[in-house]
């Protein structure tokens, strides 16, 4: 079973209708560079097939591994940043205590109209 002209007819007045003549040189040109990534990426995974003396590409060389240090703070910076916390500490204790006072002083002004809720 093949396809005839007036089915391939068909099927390029549907293509037509559908995209619009506007759109369809964007959609054959995005349509073209999609094979040619296909190609593309179809050709390397043959090349991956063959062996490395039969590709003319040497294998990669690694080079020694690194050694790192790791450095601890300095005190001073420790210092400051303890500081710093004991600070933040502070002004939440702070905090807290004024919301406190700020909710019993809004429940007294409710009186007891809200004890009944």
């Amino acid at each position: 079973m093949s396809l005839g002209p007036l089915e391939i007819g068909l099927i390029l007045l549907a293509i037509l209708l559908l995209f619009g003549y506007k759109k369809l040189p964007d959609a054959s040109r995005s349509f073209g560079r999609s094979l040619r990534i296909f190609k593309g990426e179809m050709k390397g995974m043959k090349d991956d097939d063959k062996p490395a003396d039969m590709r003319g590409k040497e294998p990669a060389q690694t080079s020694a591994p690194l050694r790192g240090e790791i450095v601890t703070p300095s005190a001073p910076a420790t210092d400051a940043a303890a500081a710093h916390a004991a600070q933040l500490e502070a002004e939440a204790r702070a905090a807290e205590a004024q919301a406190a006072a700020l909710r019993a002083r809004a429940a007294q002004a409710a009186g007891p109209a809200d004890a009944t809720r």
